[in-house]
């Protein structure tokens, strides 16, 4: 039987912990055939591990999570089966990068402001590639003795209304799925639960995402509960969108989140690995 592959994931080219040949080696050892490689506004991993992959003789996905912002909120779009030379995608992912630049360099101000001198510098390394992240900053105030854990930090530094807050002004749903498109790709709405919306608010992003030509969402995710599964596989039977799974994997940190153990999708789902797009990714040799 074709186990469900996980088609959201990260590595150190992002916020990720592991590098993109750990990360595909974990994979492989946990048993997972189709993997899908979604670091943060960057394709800058995928090279590396497409080579790791074909040395297991697993299967990966070249893709990235786009962050937008819609409705006053951070939204993240998936984007899976990308041609990573597309000029047009990675046009519109270097000016999110260029923006990623300016608010780690802004968030290292603030903190600095609240009494935490070095925070950038901190935050970097953390950072193995070139993307520095809010989980970076969190992961050194760990490390100052700040807060217990990179959650605790996220409450008390890195969310509205606290020291370390910068609002993100990231690019338009259009634009992102725009990017994807050109690139030969399938977009998904990443971990829809996450984003706390009522019902009404997530149909009206559903039918823009759709206006777009966005096809898919994310129904079982690391982030969702059981109850989470159903409710997001309705929305995407009621709105006619392909259903994804990913397991949203940033390390060996979390350990509730783990590579190879994603349950199937509830019924009446259309998977979005059945799409046409992913008969044109090649598969590693056996």
């Amino acid at each position: 039987m074709l186990k469900i592959p996980d088609l959201h994931t990260h590595s150190t080219a992002s916020d990720g912990t592991l590098t993109p040949t750990a990360l595909v080696e974990r994979a492989a050892a946990a048993g997972v055939e189709t993997l899908a490689l979604t670091d943060h506004d960057t394709l800058a991993g995928i090279a590396e591990a497409q080579t790791a992959a074909d040395a297991a003789g697993l299967r990966l996905i070249p893709g990235v999570e786009v962050s937008v912002t819609w409705g006053g909120r951070t939204v993240h779009v998936v984007g899976l089966a990308v041609d990573t030379t597309c000029d047009t995608l990675l046009s519109g992912l270097a000016g999110l990068q260029a923006y990623r630049v300016w608010r780690a360099e802004e968030i290292g101000h603030r903190l600095a402001r609240a009494g935490w001198d070095g925070a950038l510098e901190g935050a970097r390394r953390y950072a193995a590639g070139t993307l520095i992240g809010r989980t970076h900053f969190a992961r050194f105030l760990v490390e100052r003795g700040a807060a217990a854990d990179v959650r605790d930090v996220f409450k008390r530094f890195l969310v509205s209304g606290k020291p370390g807050h910068v609002p993100g002004e990231w690019t338009t749903l259009e634009e992102a799925l725009g990017w994807i498109h050109a690139a030969g790709g399938i977009a998904v709405i990443a971990h829809p639960a996450r984003y706390g919306f009522t019902r009404s608010k997530m149909r009206r992003l559903l039918g823009e995402l759709k206006e777009c030509g966005g096809r898919g969402l994310e129904v079982v995710s690391g982030s969702h509960s059981k109850d989470d599964y159903y409710v997001y596989a309705r929305h995407a039977r009621d709105e006619g969108l392909l259903a994804s799974a990913g397991s949203d994997y940033h390390g060996p940190e979390k350990p509730w989140i783990e590579l190879g153990r994603l349950p199937p999708l509830p019924e009446g789902c259309t998977p979005v690995w059945t799409a046409p797009a992913f008969g044109t990714v090649r598969r590693a040799a056996a």
